[in-house]
């Protein structure tokens, strides 16, 4: 998202240029190659936005046959039923839709190796120019891992998710055909909630879920990349620096600022290339909750059962621009990454980037 846009709106811009790029492609074999500018956080928007219109374009035939062909499952007479058929039915259903959506990830996975190689060039060529850090032009060993690393895990995530979707879905359909049938509905009508349901579930309508993808996809790529720039160039630290204007949270207000060890940012991104499935531990996101005993907001961060408070905002910032707002009790800046809280991104959409520490 730009700063000065909202997602829908960027949206419908990028989707009709997308839509032009895949008519030339297709039709007349013309591949537009756009490069990202991740140097500015306007830059960051765009290449989040246009990633994301190009994936929810490219998932959206996919989702759009699994919805119709569950639907056409569904429809039938629930009264005559019985509740063994009715379990049946809908299992037929999730199949019907999975033959579908089992075509999604491969087909986002091209997306992203494109993505991936273009995230790690920009981030590059703003450590090179706008950072003036001593690096070659061209990927190095580290550099080709992380390209790897991104497009495989994102497409696996996105494998996950219709999984979860389906299993989603598959509870919301038992539950219409039980209340409707206990309300008396008809075949039409719960024809047309179970279609509701499988569009707003299967093919998650009216989600931000690309959005989100996106904008961990390329923010994750630049942290990475930035590292082995970094790394390259022999910095030994970095700076966080989130973008203070009125959108931005307290979790980066609060991370602005902070400085970590390069190494340290290393060895957390080997982890997660090992083990991408325990990312949600090894690089926690940051959430927000209210202290009910203070009433003040605490940021924290999962750690299985339990939660590890970060800080606690005492004079909030947020709707205003160039402000961090006040903390306390706050964790330090090793603690924090020992809790594998040392680089972007700290949340969804999350704008905030990093510099080299050269004082």
């Amino acid at each position: 998202m730009c700063v000065a846009c909202s997602t829908a709106d960027l949206g419908l811009v990028h989707t009709a240029r997308e839509a032009a790029d895949e008519l030339l492609e297709r039709y007349l074999k013309v591949r537009l190659r756009k490069a990202f500018d991740l140097g500015s956080p306007r830059g960051f928007d765009r290449a989040v936005a246009s990633l994301a219109t190009l994936l929810g374009v490219r998932a959206s035939a996919s989702d759009d046959a699994a919805v119709r062909e569950a639907v056409a499952v569904l429809d039938v007479d629930w009264a005559a039923t019985t509740a063994p058929q009715r379990r049946t039915l809908i299992g037929r259903a999730l199949e019907a839709a999975g033959r579908r959506t089992a075509a999604v990830p491969r087909t986002v996975q091209a997306v992203f190796g494109d993505a991936a190689n273009e995230v790690v060039q920009a981030t590059r060529d703003a450590a090179r120019r706008g950072q003036g850090l001593s690096i070659a032009a061209s990927f190095n060993a580290l550099d080709k891992r992380i390209v790897s690393h991104l497009t495989t895990s994102q497409a696996n995530y996105v494998r996950d998710e219709y999984g979860r979707r389906h299993n989603a879905f598959s509870e919301r359909a038992r539950q219409i055909v039980s209340d409707g049938l206990e309300a008396g509905l008809g075949r039409e009508d719960l024809a047309r909630d179970l279609e509701t349901a499988a569009r707003d579930i299967i093919a998650g309508r009216g989600s931000f879920y690309w959005e989100t993808v996106a904008g961990a996809f390329v923010s994750n790529g630049r942290s990475f990349a930035q590292l082995s720039a970094y790394a390259e160039a022999g910095i030994d630290r970095y700076i966080i620096e989130a973008v203070l204007d009125e959108r931005t949270t307290e979790i980066c207000r609060f991370l602005d600022g902070k400085t970590f060890t390069v190494a340290t940012g290393l060895q957390t991104f080997e982890q997660v290339e090992a083990e991408p499935d325990r990312i949600s531990e090894v690089a926690p996101w940051v959430r927000e909750a209210i202290d009910p005993d203070t009433g003040r907001k605490v940021l924290f961060v999962e750690r299985g059962d339990s939660r590890v408070p970060l800080a606690e905002v005492t004079r909030s910032a947020v709707g205003t621009r160039d402000d961090r707002g006040d903390f306390s009790r706050a964790l330090s800046e090793r603690d924090l990454e020992s809790l594998g809280i040392s680089f972007p991104p700290y949340h969804g959409l999350c704008r905030s980037s990093t510099v080299a520490d050269v004082r």
